[in-house]
């Protein structure tokens, strides 16, 4: 009975033992090990993101304050014009600072003109201001474009490594050999496509908040000069 029962206990040990060892090892890896074995492409592309970052936020805020516009704005610069106050209208234009009141004042400071000199000066400070909204968004537009084709170079490079060390390994080829090459070639691949993504939504994001700006401009500029059109 004794016997029986050490019999037993072996074998309920040789079992444990054996699930034990069948169930496999869970290896968990962060995202920062899994960038770092990108190599130094994802150094460029991590400069990438955060220069995509830093364009987006700050463009943003200024996009942001340029399409604020206060609805009766306009129709104290019209009061002010009936009534041939036109310093008050200069001076709501600078308290203002908007692109819009620069550019009503410019067409203020053109009355007494024919109407195309004005118009053309109204055209040409809207121009300006839209110029200045632009700043920098072509360079999303690039990064965009770049951090693909950047993340496709290291995918290049990688699988060249794990070739390399394949021909000089001979006989002796084993997985580990082959790793690092293989970790940087799909790493960059899905590192620049990320970054791509993120700095074209940031890009489309922009260029509708300054495309708004744009009909905001133009909207007032007609307003202006239907303000002057008007009989005394």
């Amino acid at each position: 009975m004794n016997l029986l029962q050490i019999q037993e206990a072996v074998n309920d040990l040789g079992t444990a033992a054996a699930e034990t060892v069948a169930q496999p090892t869970e290896i968990k890896l962060s995202i920062l090990d899994l960038a770092m074995k990108g190599g130094w492409i994802m150094v460029v592309l991590a400069v990438l993101s955060l220069i995509a970052v830093y364009i987006f936020i700050e463009r943003y805020i200024n996009v942001s304050r340029a399409t604020k516009y206060d609805n009766g704005f306009m129709e104290r610069i019209r009061e002010y014009m009936k009534d041939g106050k036109l310093d008050s209208a200069k001076a709501l234009c600078r308290g203002n600072s908007t692109p819009i009141s620069r550019m009503i004042e410019k067409g203020l400071s053109r009355i007494g003109r024919p109407l195309n000199d004005i118009n053309s000066a109204i055209e040409n400070v809207g121009n300006l201001e839209v110029a200045k909204l632009e700043r920098g968004v072509s360079i999303l537009a690039m990064i965009a474009s770049a951090a693909p084709m950047i993340g496709f170079l290291g995918t290049v490079t990688g699988m060249i490594r794990a070739f390399y060390n394949m021909s000089m390994a001979g006989n002796n080829i084993d997985i580990e050999l082959l790793s690092s090459g293989i970790y940087e070639a799909m790493v960059t691949t899905v590192g620049g496509l990320i970054v791509g993504i993120i700095a074209y939504i940031f890009h489309a994001v922009i260029s509708t908040k300054i495309q708004k700006v744009v009909n905001l401009l133009e909207a007032k500029a007609t307003e202006f000069m239907d303000v002057l059109n008007e009989p005394a």
